[in-house]
């Protein structure tokens, strides 16, 4: 496909937006959770006005339908492998206009790193400085990201990648801010965490979609 043909599928998304869960090799739950994303796109309903789904969809890379959709999201505990045939379908995605959210659910960090070099060879994951609009774009996050799980301590960390300017890919990390979009009895986390957390969601969405 080309990245015209590409950029041009992406720029006209389904009428209501629905975030792609990625199904990724290399033996990482990429399946955790699956009460996330529902629970995330209602709390989008009821406080932005983007017109969103209710369910979420799930797509490998190399499906065509990875183009349908102007966000992908990743997460789990452990390994993730991606092709070479993968890597080169995700380099194209994100630079045809697509956005990656990776959310690091404590033990997929060391490949995530590994395999997004894959992808963007060129470019760095970098740190993002608080005064970034993704901490801004809906909700005020004025320390950057919140902790919502403790894990191995210290502070969460947002990391981005850009291409031309532009951020396609964001990745927090030592918070895990899906676990507190699950559902309240999963994890057990006090309201104004899952809160927190929901209203972060929502701005790494925000920013994907209007920036």
């Amino acid at each position: 496909m080309a990245n015209s043909d590409a950029f041009a599928q992406l720029k006209a998304p389904e009428s209501e937006f629905v975030v792609a869960r990625i199904k990724y090799h290399g033996g990482g739950d990429w399946y955790n959770d699956p009460s996330i994303i529902p629970n995330l796109l209602n709390f989008m309903a009821d406080n932005t006005n983007v017109d969103v789904g209710d369910s979420e969809a799930v797509v490998e890379i190399t499906d065509e339908a990875l183009f349908s959709y102007p966000v992908v999201f990743m997460t789990g505990h452990g390994r993730i492998f991606l092709s070479k045939q993968e890597a080169a379908r995700l380099r194209l995605y994100l630079t045809s206009g697509g956005f990656l959210y990776a959310d690091d659910d404590y033990g997929m960090d060391e490949s995530f790193r590994e395999e997004i070099k894959k992808v963007l060879p060129n470019q760095q994951l970098v740190e993002i400085p608080f005064s970034h609009p993704i901490y801004h774009s809906h909700f005020e996050f004025p320390n950057g990201l919140p902790k919502i799980h403790e894990h191995d301590g210290g502070p969460p960390k947002g990391f981005g990648i850009f291409y031309e300017g532009k951020m396609v890919v964001f990745y927090s990390f030592n918070t895990n801010i899906s676990d507190g979009w699950a559902d309240p009895n999963v994890h057990g986390d006090p309201p104004e965490i899952r809160q927190q957390a929901l209203e972060m969601g929502t701005n790494i969405m925000v920013f994907a979609l209007t920036h």
